[in-house]
């Protein structure tokens, strides 16, 4: 019998033809096939990063069969949003992607704001700072997938550089939005908050630190034996079958597919911004780490032209029935008083309608779908959340891998359980 471990696969459905037919192909009257042995990966296990649980089928070391089971973190996120104001529902989207808050509140503001037909009326240094929040995002989420990848394969110290730079960002945040964790800083219509002083020279400091970072990471990990051989030729994922299964984000990069929602449909300022988006080329485990190499080299690139580019002005619209009118005026005048008080009780006024928007986190396309019947409150909201789609693969692609190929595909997925059992 042909050990499955010489087989040359090209993908996961050669993995998994290859195997079902060198065993079927050595079996004799009379020989009884092994027994296999289901195993439960998850939910408590640290390479499964939260609470997935993976019902595999084994027959030695090869898995035959992968079920991936969610829900153990479900908390009723889209139906939470039906009982609560657009506004008061923000901070519930920090808890998505709990490692890019910044990223969800804009995705989920720019959701709204096209329901009331103002997405592109927001003013140009809200849009440039809204920019810079979601790549610090996306660096910050690279940053620790790429460091939990490596740590799972066992590489350690890549995981040290990597928080180190995270830390930096999280104190980045904090001046900003004043949390470190779940900032809430998006408003509909504008930001919370402006740039505190000085904070575009400790945005610039840190951009030119983290490249070093990324370098040297470069160095312990592209051409290191063991990571080549743990993830190359490991979990690939064709081009048609990555567009077949949904996949979006660096997996579906990764695979050689070039679409990237900052490009494909432009929103906020980055049709004015230059950037490149990463490829790979093969589909597999190393591929997908390459790209999110890039990416944050990309977005280090981006967030250095809008600090260059950023203008002065304001960074709310001028309408007071959709953002907080100022202090000052709710104090002394009626008119703001009775503007802040129906905000705050009954929610911004939405026109009836559907809308649907999209935009390109860490992890894929997060989208939100309203469905509103006017009034402060959706009538429906409906999350895609990238992650659980991701996810969706790894039935097809997990079998005829051996069982510790599963943390390599794992980590390479990158995946957060906060937006799949939303």
């Amino acid at each position: 019998m042909k050990a499955v471990e010489e087989i040359e696969f090209k993908d996961a459905a050669g993995r998994a033809a290859a195997f079902a037919s060198s065993s079927a192909d050595t079996e004799t009257p009379g020989e009884l096939q092994g027994e296999k042995l289901v195993l439960n990966m998850g939910p408590s296990h640290p390479s499964t990063h939260g609470v997935l649980r993976i019902v595999l089928e084994l027959d030695g070391e090869v898995i035959t069969k992968a079920e991936p089971d969610i829900g153990y973190l479900h908390r009723g996120d889209e139906k939470i949003a039906e009982n609560m104001t657009y506004t008061q529902f923000i901070p519930y989207t920090d808890r998505l992607d709990y490692l890019a808050p910044l990223a969800n509140n804009v995705a989920y503001a720019l959701a709204v704001e096209k329901l009331l037909g103002i997405h592109e009326k927001l003013p140009l240094r809200c849009q440039y700072i809204r920019v810079i929040c979601c790549e610090l995002a996306r660096i910050s989420s690279h940053l620790l997938g790429v460091g939990c990848f490596a740590m799972d394969v066992g590489a350690m110290t890549v995981f040290l550089h990597t928080f180190t730079e995270r830390e930096k960002i999280y104190n980045l945040c904090e001046r900003l939005t004043g949390a470190r964790f779940t900032t809430s800083y998006t408003r509909i219509g504008g930001l919370a908050r402006d740039l505190p002083e000085g904070w575009s020279d400790e945005c610039r400091r840190f951009c030119r630190e983290v490249l070093v970072a990324v370098s040297e990471v470069d160095q312990l990990l592209t051409r290191n034996r063991i990571w080549v051989d743990r993830t190359k030729g490991i979990g690939v994922i064709s081009a048609a079958d990555a567009l077949a299964w949904g996949l979006t984000g660096p997996n579906l990069r990764g695979s050689g597919v070039d679409y990237d929602v900052r490009r494909a449909n432009p929103y906020l300022v980055y049709d004015r911004l230059k950037f490149e988006v990463p490829l790979g080329s093969v589909g597999d485990c190393y591929d997908r780490y390459l790209v999110r190499m890039e990416e944050v080299r990309q977005s280090v690139r981006i967030i250095e032209q809008c600090l260059d580019q950023l203008p002065a002005g304001p960074i709310n619209v001028d309408d007071g029935k959709i953002v907080l009118p100022p202090k000052e005026k709710v104090l002394t005048r009626m008119e703001e008083l009775i503007h802040q008080f129906m905000l705050v009780t009954q929610g911004v006024n939405c026109p009836p309608g559907e809308v649907y928007f999209g935009a390109e986190n860490p992890k894929g396309e997060l989208g939100f779908y309203i469905h509103s019947r006017g009034g402060g409150v959706p009538y429906r909201l409906k999350i895609r959340s990238p992650s659980f789609v991701n996810l969706s693969i790894l039935s097809h692609l997990l079998p005829g891998h051996l069982m510790s190929d599963t943390v390599s595909i794992l980590g390479s997925l990158d995946f957060v359980m906060g937006e799949c059992d939303r």
